[in-house]
């Protein structure tokens, strides 16, 4: 099986006006309403299992946090799972919610190129029922491990192997953000960061940045977390 990251880009109309704190849940909402659509992939929803998709959030950023009825924007969702990939770009093209519409829907798939470093756009989770915030109980270099083992996990899970774990990922791990980023979800928000990776040039490394961008990094990533970008060598 050959990994592949798919990237569907969406131009939106927003009905109602949106303020920061909801975006995530009007995306969340917008997404699973069309995974709805087929029964098997509203089981797919579901299920406490891996999605194997993320997306970012609205752009342009608007400053005053309030996203406007009667405007555009654009959001990007990735995924390696292609069957969701051409799910996604079909069914959207028709879809809409009483706060988004689909404008229009282009399908590309992301190259594989040697990977520098990976960055979130969006807050990375852990979620923890033992503790709340990481900072708390863990130390960075806690922290660290605890995104590399999930990303390995995911990657098992979807190349169905199991990686031997003696190698080096990153080269370096910086948290980009001064202090916690809260990620609005159910009415409460969880505390994240944003963080940048510089990923290693061994195979198995830059396997898994190459997957992180379709899956996201830390966890919820079906709700938006953990979103990354990247930068080519």
């Amino acid at each position: 099986m050959k990994l592949q990251v798919f990237e569907i880009n969406l131009k939106l109309y927003i009905l109602k006006d949106i303020e920061y704190k909801d975006v995530y849940t009007k995306i969340s909402h917008f997404l699973d309403s069309a995974l709805a659509k087929d029964s098997e992939l509203l089981d797919f929803h579901s299920a406490n299992v891996y999605k194997n998709y993320t997306f970012n959030t609205f752009f342009p950023i608007e400053k005053n946090q309030l996203y406007k009825n009667n405007n555009i924007y654009a959001i990007q969702i990735r995924t390696v799972d292609k069957g969701l990939a051409e799910f996604f770009s079909s069914v959207l093209k028709n879809h809409f919610t009483d706060d988004l519409k689909v404008l229009t829907v282009d399908i590309k798939l992301i190259p594989r190129k040697t990977i520098n470093c990976i960055y979130s756009l969006t807050p990375v989770l852990l979620k923890n029922s033992d503790f709340g915030y990481w900072k708390d109980n863990l130390s960075l270099i806690d922290f660290e491990r605890r995104i590399r083992e999930n990303l390995i996990k995911k990657y098992n899970n979807i190349m169905e192997t199991k990686l031997e774990e003696n190698f080096e990922v990153f080269t370096a791990f910086e948290l980009t953000n001064e202090k916690p980023i809260g990620f609005p979800y159910k009415s409460k928000k969880i505390l994240g960061d944003k963080i940048k990776i510089y990923v290693s040039d061994n195979e198995k490394a830059q396997e898994l940045a190459y997957m992180a961008l379709g899956t996201g990094i830390g966890e919820m990533n079906a709700r938006g977390a953990g979103y990354v970008n990247y930068r080519w060598v």
